[in-house]
């Protein structure tokens, strides 16, 4: 696991890669629309990832100062992906900024599924 090291007055700081995906992945969590990550595509099927796999479906590479981040994103049903991809991208960017320091150069999502659970459990509610 690869660690930025940011040198200051009195020593220098190290930041893991999955410190940074785990900043990336609750940020992206809380943006609306989002599901969940993913943590691939098994058998043509996206499997969303629970709360506790927040690295999970998050690939980062950190240099000495600037970081790059893929996500990978299942959407809810019904949401306008564009819209949630710039919300995400930007969340996520202020976040790694802000927290860590290190300047997000890229924030690229890879939209992996869409989830119909909450329009299946309408649907039955009405019924």
């Amino acid at each position: 696991m690869e660690e930025n090291n940011i040198i200051g007055d009195y020593g220098s700081v190290k930041i893991s890669e999955e410190v940074v995906a785990i900043i990336a992945g609750i940020a992206a969590t809380d943006v609306p629309g989002v599901a969940g990550m993913s943590g691939g595509i098994a058998g043509g099927i996206a499997e969303i990832l629970g709360r506790k796999n927040l690295s999970k479906g998050v690939k980062v590479e950190v240099g000495e100062k600037e970081a790059a981040i893929d996500l990978y994103i299942i959407v809810e049903f019904g949401a306008r992906i564009p819209e949630v991809a710039w919300d995400i991208q930007d969340k996520v960017k202020n976040s790694v900024q802000n927290m860590t320091g290190l300047n997000v150069v890229e924030v690229n999502i890879h939209i992996q599924g869409v989830n119909f659970d909450k329009e299946i459990k309408k649907d039955s509610e009405t019924k």
